[in-house]
């Protein structure tokens, strides 16, 4: 490989992190999102731990949890994509979006029990390993993804692998439909991925 090819292919990788990181840093949510989406979850977290909902739990946990939020804010919102207001993120998040995940997850769940049963009974498994491409970039959303593929029985996210034309996941799967990247991937993923690419960039 001459040294020509070396430094384009260097370059290449610095414009595409440089366009990546530009694209995410439109998509940021602001500082006072970050701070208040955080104290919101911890404070909830605080009361389901507790238990304790008087005004002494209250008192106790609104400026604990508010203080952890201001140092934590970049650690659980940096991936999070840009829309509309705070309370619209709320709610549809709330009563649309982690329903809507929810209802995917269990059909997948139960679709997935009933085929490896059947490959169990059957032993008709060809397993193997197999590359899918995802649209997601950020950090948040890729674990997402691969944890949600794992939980489906039949699928284990191997390795995520990020290159200079999109994050690929490797996956090994129990029973191999197909070894095109695109047809792979529809079936893995299924309605996941887009879910994800409504809540993360």
């Amino acid at each position: 490989m001459s040294r020509v090819h070396l430094y384009l292919r260097k370059r290449l990788e610095e414009i595409r992190n440089r366009y990546i990181y530009e694209i995410y840093e439109r998509q940021k949510l602001p500082p006072w999102e970050k701070f208040l989406l955080t104290w919101i979850v911890l404070f909830a977290f605080w009361l389901g731990i507790t238990g304790d909902i008087t005004l002494r739990g209250f008192s106790l946990g609104l400026p604990t949890t508010g203080i952890i939020a201001f140092y934590m804010r970049d650690l659980l919102t940096d991936d999070i994509r840009h829309s509309r207001h705070l309370i619209w993120k709320i709610l549809y998040f709330a009563f649309l979006y982690l329903p809507q995940y929810l209802i995917i997850m269990a059909f997948r769940l139960l679709e997935s029990n009933i085929k490896v049963a059947k490959h169990a009974i059957l032993m008709d498994i060809n397993p193997g390993i197999v590359r899918i491409k995802t649209d997601l970039h950020s950090n948040t959303g890729v674990t997402i993804l691969a944890n949600s593929i794992t939980l489906t029985p039949g699928t284990l996210t191997l390795d995520v692998v990020k290159k200079l034309d999109g994050t690929y996941l490797y996956v090994h799967w129990i029973d191999v439909e197909t070894l095109n990247v695109e047809k792979a991937g529809e079936i893995i993923k299924g309605d996941i991925e887009e879910w994800l690419k409504k809540v993360f960039w």
